[in-house]
């Protein structure tokens, strides 16, 4: 039995994929039987779900019966994620900051030098 892939799949390009390979938790109700954990390096290289994200949590569907692991986000690793870049941003602002305030007093030391010159000629 073959499906169309629709809901997982790029939109341009639609595949054909056997029934047998289609995760349950895409098909049906599903429970989450273990929470999102970093994996184990034994489950790196034996769990191909591990490599997107280096979490997986462990699920059971609910009318198969099948207990499979699905990649997940943890909350941990997007805080740590969002706060190193919101740290980023912060150092980048704080960097320009000083930078403009730096040209700001060359352009009024010149604006002042100007005037004086002016001043001076009269």
């Amino acid at each position: 039995v073959l499906k169309l892939c629709f809901s997982h799949c790029p939109i341009l390009s639609l595949k054909l994929i056997p029934a047998a390979a289609t995760p349950c938790w895409l098909l049906e109700d599903f429970v989450v039987a273990q929470e999102c954990a970093p994996c184990t390096r034994f489950q790196e290289k034996t769990i191909s779900d591990c490599s997107p994200t280096g979490f997986i949590e462990r699920i059971s569907c609910a009318s198969s019966k099948r207990e499979e692991f699905k990649s997940c986000r943890s909350a941990v690793m997007e805080a740590r994620v969002f706060w190193k870049f919101v740290g980023t941003m912060m150092g980048t602002a704080a960097v320009f900051a000083v930078l403009v305030v730096c040209r700001q007093r060359v352009l009024d030391r010149k604006a002042l030098e100007k005037v004086r010159k002016q001043i001076e000629s009269i």
